[in-house]
């Protein structure tokens, strides 16, 4: 059996976690895989000491396996860990809009040369979206793939009693549900209030609450996560940054919620393909929402266009493409 070391530098569980971990799953019922985790504990509340001491980490991972599968902070140590094997660079997105100008410009002069330039010795660049796909061609490396998200879709299966139910528990009656996004600043949450905070609505974000505005915020299970996209009349992903994909959007097209996204990254492809609703400007956001709100039969149509679009990336399809991907690496 064919030996995988998968290198996670993550441990919240953002989206391009929960698609690691389904890959993860998906390779160890047919390769041995060992997941390695070097956390940097140090300095928990210092972005840039904390990177220092995970690259400081990563320079002992060391061994030898079949492949390698690395996310773009172990790409950085790629030509100078002790690990021996063919390598496969995941890649979601590379934006790093949101982190404070001095990191921007660290990253800018010294991160991203010394990225690129690892890349080139790596195998295979596997990429969520055809955006960041023709990204890295563009650049000059030769074999990069798409893999994209996938979905257990018994899971979005929600009543209208559920739905309901979830509601009433949280106070969430007699207004349309606006569903900002997740509670971070990259995720354009505070622009977002601040365009319809005076319409009559509950305006919701959710999971742990990164940045302080006025909007209620509820920290949920998946399941209850779920609910809150079903019930809401409007999801919004109006992220600042060059998204991978955009699994929030993705998972409220298949519970025939429309979407309002700003289509940045990979998003864009998402947004088209399933006909949902792009807002490249801000300012226009309030217009489009109260339109939605005012057309329950354009939202009807926007949901099932977003559903028959959204089910196609089954967890099945996206399993058999992690599977063939790494075959076809390995008897290279």
């Amino acid at each position: 059996m064919s030996k995988i070391g998968w290198i996670e530098t993550h441990t919240k569980k953002v989206g391009g976690i929960v698609y690691n971990d389904m890959a993860r799953e998906a390779l160890r019922t047919h390769f041995d895989l060992e997941e390695i985790i070097p956390q940097a504990r140090l300095f928990p509340g210092n972005r840039l000491l904390k990177l220092a001491e995970l690259l400081f980490r990563l320079l002992f991972i060391r061994g030898t396996k079949d492949l390698w599968v690395r996310g773009v902070y172990a790409a950085l140590t790629l030509r100078l860990d002790r690990t021996k094997g063919k390598n496969l660079v995941l890649i979601h997105h590379e934006d790093f809009t949101g982190y404070p100008w001095y990191a921007q410009l660290l990253f800018s002069l010294l991160w991203r040369p010394l990225f690129y330039w690892n890349l080139k010795k790596t195998d295979c660049i596997v990429t969520v979206s055809e955006y960041w796909r023709r990204y890295y061609v563009q650049k000059g490396y030769k074999d990069v793939r798409v893999i994209y998200n996938g979905f257990d879709l018994s899971q979005f299966d929600i009543s209208q009693t559920e739905e309901e139910a979830f509601k009433k528990k949280y106070r969430l009656e007699g207004k349309p549900i606006i569903y900002l996004g997740n509670c971070q600043k990259a995720k354009g949450v505070v622009e977002s209030y601040e365009m319809l905070k005076d319409l009559n609505v509950h305006l919701l974000t959710s999971g742990s609450r990164h940045v302080r505005i006025p909007a209620r915020n509820l920290d949920l299970n998946y399941k209850e996560y779920l609910m809150l996209l079903k019930a809401s009349s409007v999801v919004l992903a109006m992220s600042r940054f060059k998204e991978g994909w955009g699994r929030t959007p993705h998972e409220a097209m298949l519970l025939k919620t429309p979407v309002i996204g700003s289509g940045k990254g990979g998003m864009q492809e998402l947004l088209e393909g399933g006909e949902q609703v792009a807002c490249k400007d801000i300012v226009s956001l309030r217009e489009k929402v109260e339109f939605l709100l005012l057309h329950p039969e354009v939202c009807a149509k926007l949901g099932e266009m977003g559903y028959t679009f959204a089910r196609q990336f089954s967890k099945e399809r996206f399993e058999k493409a992690w599977r063939d991907t790494v075959r076809n690496l390995l008897i290279l």
